[in-house]
């Protein structure tokens, strides 16, 4: 029967499941599948298992409950295995790398950013800063402009704002680098410039969000940064 795997830890992990349920509806079982030195946590993996509010609570909870006892290597929502024999072999095949990242994760959360700039804001200070610009935006707007100009500027605007949002990332995450054992950078969409997860110490936590509202503060009320954690590894697995 397929199973659906949430989590693997070692052995020596507490493993406290009580009052947790898996994900389907009805919901599973969770049990746990033993290797030599290695445990993973899992239960029967729906047949039509969809990313639904219930089932992405229920997932999240068990990685929950688990990073507050130990280290775990959280899977990502959706991860099935073909029975619970397919998940032993994982375990004792792959059993040295697993235990090395437990290793290299013990201790820390993770920690996510997001980072934007309003986009009027930004509009404003490119139309402030760049004599061109400004200068095409006038012709446009007092119908003085040829018939490539709207296009050209719209071509201008773009390729400026590419770039200050490259230089606003830059700046953000060369701030908090020395927060995090480890980083993953993600592509940002809409107004954002920087998403970005920290590989973070439990004792760096606080020192990590001061350092986040500091540069919060200092950007200004034009900018909105997101921070969420603490969160399972996930990025980090």
């Amino acid at each position: 029967m397929p199973v659906y795997v949430y989590s693997i830890v070692s052995r020596s992990h507490p493993q406290k499941l009580d009052g947790l349920h898996g994900v389907g509806d009805p919901p599973s079982e969770l049990r746990t599948v033993a290797g030599e030195e290695l445990t993973a946590v899992v239960s029967d993996a729906p047949e039509d298992l969809r990313p639904k509010r219930r089932d992405l609570a229920a997932h999240q909870a068990v990685q929950e409950r688990l990073m507050a006892d130990g280290t775990t290597l959280p899977l990502q929502f959706g991860f099935t295995a073909d029975d619970e024999d397919a998940v032993r072999t994982v375990l004792e095949e792959r059993a040295e790398e697993f235990a090395e990242r437990l290793q290299a994760l013990e201790g820390c959360v993770e920690y996510h950013l997001k980072a934007a700039q309003s986009e009027d804001a930004m509009l404003r200070q490119i139309l402030t800063e760049s004599d061109q610009a400004r200068r095409m935006n006038e012709e446009v707007r007092t119908g003085r402009a040829g018939p490539d100009v709207p296009l050209a500027l719209g071509e201008l605007v773009s390729k400026e704002v590419e770039a200050r949002k490259e230089r606003l990332a830059a700046v953000v995450s060369e701030a908090l680098s020395g927060f995090a054992r480890e980083e993953s950078t993600y592509k940002a969409a809409g107004d954002d410039f920087l998403s970005m997860s920290f590989l973070v110490d439990r004792d760096q936590e606080e020192r990590l969000r001061t350092a986040v509202q500091k540069i919060a503060d200092e950007l200004g009320e034009d900018f909105d940064l997101r921070l969420r954690g603490p969160l399972p590894v996930y990025s980090f697995v």
